[in-house]
């Protein structure tokens, strides 16, 4: 039988696409799944949908802090209760370095993981400016080593640009309009798309996997 795959589409200042990751990551429903990590620019994404930003909706603002919150406490998801101050920030910079580490690395996710941990847990656990050069280059620093820290923020002024550009185009073309976006294939190879650390027991179910009899997931379902 085929390895269940997904390829989610992530952006760190996405407090859903964070506990998407987490789950994915850490919960032991998807430890059997063969998953592909991939950096967008989520305001790219919004523009290719002529998409406005959600916390710039009337009143969403407040729902979407409720509602993290609330999942965060379903899935025991480590966040703070309050937005990052000047949330959201530019996460542009960031993001082409870790496109960068993707460049650099090719199939071999270990430190764009390690650098999505260590910047994902500074933004939402500790309200760090992990999108600020200041903050992220001395993280990418000791997960990279000096030398190949350079190398990445080199690709981020050049390369990195076009292909992420490229994966936000990707990640439209696959239906997205939103963050986590995630393109599941299951053991019999059909093909579908969800949208949303909410339906992540919809995607479980698509591939097949047995989930834990914890409250969250009870919960989830």
């Amino acid at each position: 039988m085929t390895t269940p795959k997904i390829t989610v589409y992530l952006d760190t200042v996405s407090p859903f696409a964070y506990m998407a990751y987490y789950l994915l990551r850490h919960d032991a429903a998807f430890k059997k799944c063969e998953v592909t990590y991939v950096p967008i620019l989520l305001g790219g994404l919004m523009n290719l949908c002529n998409n406005a930003a959600p916390i710039t909706i009337t009143n969403k603002r407040d729902w979407i802090n409720q509602n993290r919150q609330l999942w965060a406490r379903t899935y025991n998801i480590p966040i703070k209760d309050d937005f990052p101050p000047n949330f959201p920030p530019r996460t542009l910079s960031v993001m082409r370095h870790l496109v960068g580490i993707q460049e650099l690395d090719g199939g071999n996710q270990a430190r764009l993981l390690q650098a999505f941990d260590a910047i994902y847990e500074g933004f939402w656990q500790q309200h760090e400016e992990t999108w600020n050069p200041e903050v992220f280059k001395p993280i990418l620093n000791r997960i990279l080593g000096e030398t190949d820290a350079a190398k990445v923020a080199e690709l981020a002024g050049k390369e990195a640009k076009a292909v992420l550009l490229r994966n936000t185009e990707t990640a439209f073309k696959e239906g997205a309009f939103g963050l986590p976006w995630m393109v599941c294939s299951n053991s019999q190879g059909e093909r579908q798309s969800f949208w949303g650390v909410d339906h992540l027991c919809q995607v479980a179910n698509f591939l097949g996997l047995p989930q834990p009899a914890t409250p969250g997931w009870k919960a989830a379902l």
